[in-house]
């Protein structure tokens, strides 16, 4: 009995720093194709990380909270080590590895029983030996004990004897677990101990776009630290990468996406992976970011890019980045001017969503975007109520009356409308309007649009789209608080 309490204690000592510490960090490091990317899936509970047997396929660093040790901590997915990468990566993904490497409160070293000892294992072995965090050697892929009799080469690289798991199919995983709550345990504050608040997720971000818009760039510029890989050659990013940050006392969290390519040029399975990836950190996040490369101009990909946010009933704010490259000769004013009128014609659709100008490489502007996600968050907290949603649309209908439908030979008849808040953000809500009609066929989309600029001239609320969801009705059906439709 005393036993179970004292677990029962330990348990909630540790929830009591997750909460309000932070957790140690765990990284993961090896070279490529070891398996760490299934690894970190397995530690997570959920697939994050592409797991893929193509080389290279990690490239940033990746962070989650762990989810089946006993003690909590975040692990941290990196980039293989010694790759001989046909994409020029390898110099940048090892300097990757070497910041996770000094950040770390534990290192799993992950290697490939199958394959046995390599070059690249012992020259790591070598770096891992010198790390001021302890580490912890972990012989991957050892699906069945007929592996198990090249773990005798793995003894020269000084680490231990190891721990032969398979992330694959969970294989003796009690032992790596088991393994690294023994590592994390002094790391654990003692009873008693006060602990210092832990930064708070705050509003989630997604940064998207086309390959090659400087979204990695733009990341790196608004946390100020390279956290992701920037190049020239698109597609570097390939993973959903989560990096927090603060500015003016509030807290976001960047989420760094692959750069969506149309969906017939997407030539390879880790791509598409990468492509679901992005779009479902589009659905996830409070707030899109949709980077514009203005060195280009608005191309048929950013409108589809569009046409998936506005789907997906995202608030949005649109970033024209490389505004350094825009027609540079120009005085600063026309170039504003010509930029802004480019966006108002090619985006029309998304006409809510408010846009700033920046230049992620000379550091141009970059603040204004968390201004004005700042802006867009305390806006959504604006929404008309019912009543002022109904006073608004009554005096909409009055000023212009819908049509006839020429194939129904009726007249929408607009009873009652209300308001609900999509819970799937609390940060910044949705609301759906819902209207219910005599006939929700008879709203058409001229008319939708009419409402919907009516609706935005007495409540802007930029950001925030607009989403109406008709329902018919007889009035009999409905409660007494409906206003009269006379004459209409």
């Amino acid at each position: 009995m005393k036993s179970t309490k004292n677990v029962f204690s330990r348990l909630v000592i540790d929830i009591f720093y997750v909460i309000l510490i932070g957790m140690p960090t765990v990284a993961i490091v090896g070279r490529p194709n070891v398996g760490k990317s299934a690894l970190f899936n397995r530690l997570a509970g959920r697939k994050i990380a592409i797991v893929h047997d193509q080389p290279g396929v990690t490239r940033d660093r990746l962070s989650a909270p762990c989810k089946i040790t006993t003690h909590p901590c975040d692990i941290v997915d990196t980039g293989g080590i010694g790759a001989t990468l046909d994409d020029g990566f390898a110099e940048q993904v090892a300097f990757e590895v070497d910041i996770a490497i000094a950040t770390a409160d534990l290192i799993l070293f992950v290697v490939d029983a199958h394959e046995g000892l390599t070059p690249i294992d012992l020259a790591l072995g070598q770096k891992l030996r010198k790390a001021k965090s302890p580490t912890l050697l972990v012989l991957n892929k050892v699906d069945h004990d007929n592996h198990e009799a090249a773990w005798s080469d793995f003894a020269k690289l000084g680490l231990g004897d190891g721990l032969a798991v398979s992330a694959e199919h969970g294989r003796q995983f009690y032992l790596l677990t088991d393994a690294i709550d023994a590592a994390l345990a002094p790391m654990m504050p003692a009873e008693g101990e006060t602990p210092e608040t832990r930064q708070p997720e705050g509003i989630r971000i997604a940064i998207v776009g086309k390959p090659n818009a400087g979204k990695s760039s733009l990341a790196n510029a608004i946390v100020q630290d390279e956290r992701t890989i920037v190049s020239d050659i698109a597609g570097t990013t390939r993973d959903a990468v989560d990096l927090p940050c603060t500015f003016k006392g509030e807290h976001f969290t960047l989420i760094d996406t692959a750069g969506l390519r149309p969906r017939a040029k997407r030539d390879t399975s880790v791509e598409v992976f990468s492509a679901m990836r992005t779009e479902k950190a589009i659905r996830r996040a409070d707030l899109t970011l949709l980077v514009i490369d203005l060195s280009t101009g608005i191309t048929a990909q950013d409108r589809k890019i569009a046409q998936l946010i506005l789907e997906e009933n995202k608030p949005c704010l649109i970033v024209l980045n490389k505004f350094d490259l825009y027609h540079p000769g120009a005085k600063k004013k026309s170039r504003i001017e010509e930029a802004t009128e480019h966006v108002k014609r090619e985006l029309f659709f998304l006409n809510y969503a408010p846009f700033a100008i920046v230049s992620a490489k000379t550091n141009e502007s970059v603040e204004m975007i968390l201004k004005e996600a700042i802006k867009i968050r305390n806006q959504s907290r604006t929404i008309p109520g019912t009543g002022q949603l109904n006073r608004i649309l009554q005096k909409a209908i009055e000023k212009n009356p819908p049509p006839v439908d020429s194939k129904l030979k009726k007249r929408m008849k607009l009873y009652y409308g209300t308001v609900a808040t999509d819970k799937t953000s609390e940060l910044i809500p949705v609301p759906t309007y819902i209207l219910f009609l005599n006939d929700k066929k008879l709203l058409n989309q001229s008319y939708k649009q009419y409402l919907i600029h009516q609706l935005r001239e007495s409540h802007p609320a930029p950001g925030i789209p607009v989403v109406f969801s008709p329902r018919s009705r007889e009035r009999r059906d409905l409660s007494s608080e409906t206003f009269s439709q006379k004459g209409h």
